[in-house]
């Protein structure tokens, strides 16, 4: 099951890796149309989502503080691309978490998988890790990773020859 998740995981990152291949480092920021989740953001968000994720299951954090400031659940994009890291270090950043979480994930065993989540506020959404790995890593970083389609449309890039099946 953890070899499923980790692929559509990848499959989905992979994806959002080629949808910002040709976008310029100085329009990561930009918010064209009114759309206001931009590349930066959205990378920035899953690769702190992956911190977030990985402190379910023991990792400890790996991100500067100012991460939260900018990328943590609630946060808003702002269109000033001094606010956020360059590209090769917010594509860095989603690499290296990545990693971190598949190797982390590929250690679980069942009784840890389906073990309750170990934040309680969260169990009516997450009752087990399982159920979070599936959601966040799957579920959450497609819905984002989508967005960055509707974002290239609006700023007039060309569409990839493939899309996200």
């Amino acid at each position: 099951m953890t070899a499923t998740i980790l692929h559509s995981f990848a499959y989905s990152l992979d994806f959002l890796r080629e949808q910002v291949a040709d976008v310029e480092p100085a329009d990561m920021a930009a918010q064209p149309d009114g759309i206001s989740n931009h590349p930066a953001w959205i990378i920035g968000h899953l690769t702190f989502a992956c911190q977030l994720l990985g402190g379910a299951i023991g990792l400890k954090p790996w991100l500067p503080a100012e991460w939260v400031r900018c990328f943590a659940p609630g946060t808003s994009p702002v269109a000033d691309a001094s606010r956020y890291p360059p590209k090769d270090s917010v594509l860095a950043a989603l690499d290296d978490a990545q990693a971190r979480l598949a190797a982390a994930v590929e250690r679980l065993d069942d009784a840890r998988l389906d073990a309750p989540f170990p934040v309680e506020a969260y169990r009516p959404v997450f009752p087990t890790v399982r159920h979070a790995l599936t959601q966040v890593l799957v579920g959450h970083s497609s819905f984002h990773v989508g967005q960055l389609s509707l974002w290239r449309k609006a700023m007039g890039l060309p569409r990839l020859r493939r899309s996200f099946e």
